[in-house]
């Protein structure tokens, strides 16, 4: 614990823009307090040394409404719900992070097992409490929405949502059977006791998802929608899962049943609702590393995605601002930024090691094209952009100060112990243009605009607010960064 600490410790004390090695940013101080970020999203009780102290134990009665222990896990953005689908993802994305690029994080290993851990313990919960039932999301976000409270204050319906055989929810449930796997790959060797529950868990959650089919969408309508609606239906999250527990297995029925899916839509996003480009790159291992030519369709798919993704390839439909960054949706843009950066560092990965390159059009791509795209998007994060902007707050000296935050934007438990009400934080916190009192250390938010341009407004979540899912993507580049361009 006293280790720990003093890893983190500097962290909180620095907060001017190093550039490290040959002009780079310091993507080590960067990598740390990405992962810092998620001790400000912690719901359930707060460890001894939660370093982010402005933030106290919430939701200590989640899942009382059903008779079940649902406390734990993740807040997913600024508010104060619990959805599982993008903390799911969010959880395999950075199980598969920490796989990829674990002997690279050096000291952050044990903060990335950390934070995984926080929401696999959560999901193995939602997993098992109910026999037959699969736990989805805690708290009524259209209930949550309309109140600027912290969440130690919460006074809201803590609402309890599930998917079962009557109601089913393969894509939730797939992407919940993804993240189980995912993880105990990361504690097969730290903690087997620990891996063999996850695997085990995730078995049941994937042949759920498969034998009872349907999407939680229509299952849970106004729940979850329009926040977190499975908008690209639940083939792709049966493929992903299905791809991690191959890997976590090794059985053939995995194999088998998603080469036998035929999701073969064609794709140039990767995002908590869209899963395909990233099972792609995942099952493309296969063909380059392990040379199984059964794999191929898998590795023609990931270099067609990201032919679609490159500036200059004959068949990219990717828009570029003027300042280089990727743009893809106004919403909270940042987040298919760094979703994809993910891949492009991971499948440029294994093209080096099987010494592989492909074309798109007349043009070759080697691992470098990939690696050039994928440090120009970090860089671009991290203030090496038109405004000198560094988009993850806490890190350098222009950083965004009003984030769209009900946590950060409240004073403290420990500055102002009076209760705040549902409504009561709204005009002297969420109107104001003073900065918010608590920084939200190694928080992305949404990003600039199509022009660079960013205006730093709390009430303009589309392009202030923070989410995991945008984090979690950024971990295993920052990893890869970090140990190229060490001093």
């Amino acid at each position: 614990m006293e280790t720990r600490v003093s890893l983190w410790l500097p962290l909180l004390l620095c907060s001017v823009l190093c550039l490290g090695t040959r002009g780079n940013p310091d993507y080590k101080d960067a990598l740390a307090k990405s992962l810092m970020f998620f001790q400000g999203q912690r719901s359930g009780r707060l460890p001894t040394n939660q370093l982010l102290s402005w933030r106290s134990t919430s939701g200590l009665s989640d899942g009382a409404l059903a008779h079940v222990d649902l406390t734990g896990g993740y807040y997913d953005a600024g508010d104060n719900v619990k959805f599982n689908f993008p903390m799911a993802y969010t959880t395999t994305v950075l199980s598969w992070s920490t796989l990829e690029y674990g002997k690279r994080m050096g000291a952050q290993l044990p903060n990335a097992r950390a934070a995984i851990r926080w929401a696999t313990d959560y999901l193995l919960k939602c997993a098992t409490a109910t026999p037959g039932k699969l736990y989805v999301g805690v708290g009524d976000p259209n209930v949550d929405h309309k109140c600027w409270e912290r969440p130690e204050d919460m006074d809201t319906v803590r609402s309890v949502y599930s998917v079962s055989p009557s109601n089913p929810g393969s894509d939730v449930a797939g992407e919940t059977a993804a993240a189980l796997a995912a993880a105990s790959l990361v504690f097969r060797v730290a903690d087997p006791k620990y891996s063999k529950l996850l695997l085990k868990t995730a078995k049941q959650v994937m042949q759920f998802a498969i034998q009872y089919r349907g999407s939680y969408s229509d299952s849970l309508g106004g729940a979850v929608c329009p926040f977190y609606c499975s908008y690209s239906g639940y083939k792709d999250e049966l493929l992903w899962g299905a791809a991690w527990l191959y890997r976590a297995t090794n059985d053939v029925y995995y194999a088998n049943f998603l080469k036998s899916l035929g999701a073969n839509d064609a794709t140039d996003i990767f995002s908590w609702d869209n899963k395909l480009a990233g099972a792609r790159v995942l099952l493309s291992r296969m063909a380059l590393l392990n040379k199984d030519g059964s794999y191929d369709q898998f590795r023609q798919q990931a270099e067609d995605f990201m032919c679609r993704i490159l500036p200059n390839s004959p068949s990219s439909s990717t828009q570029y601002t003027p300042g280089g960054l990727m743009f893809k949706l106004s919403e909270s843009n940042l987040q298919y930024v760094t979703s994809i950066t993910f891949l492009l560092t991971t499948y440029s990965k294994y093209m080096s090691s099987a010494k592989h390159t492909f074309n798109c059009g007349n043009m070759v791509i080697t691992p470098g094209t990939l690696k050039y795209l994928a440090k120009k998007q970090v860089d671009y994060i991290l203030g090496v952009n038109p405004l000198k902007m560094s988009y993850m707050v806490g890190y350098g000296t222009t950083f965004p100060r009003r984030i769209h935050h009900r946590g950060s934007s409240l004073p403290s438990l420990l500055s102002h112990p009076q209760a705040i009400g549902c409504q009561g934080g709204f005009q002297p916190f969420f109107y104001t243009s003073s900065p918010n009192p608590n920084i939200l250390t190694g928080a992305i938010v949404g990003g600039p605009d199509q022009n660079d341009a960013f205006s730093d407004e709390r009430t303009d979540y589309s392009h202030s607010e923070p989410a995991t899912y945008i984090n979690a993507a950024i971990v295993g580049p920052l990893a890869y960064l970090a140990a190229t361009y060490s001093a």
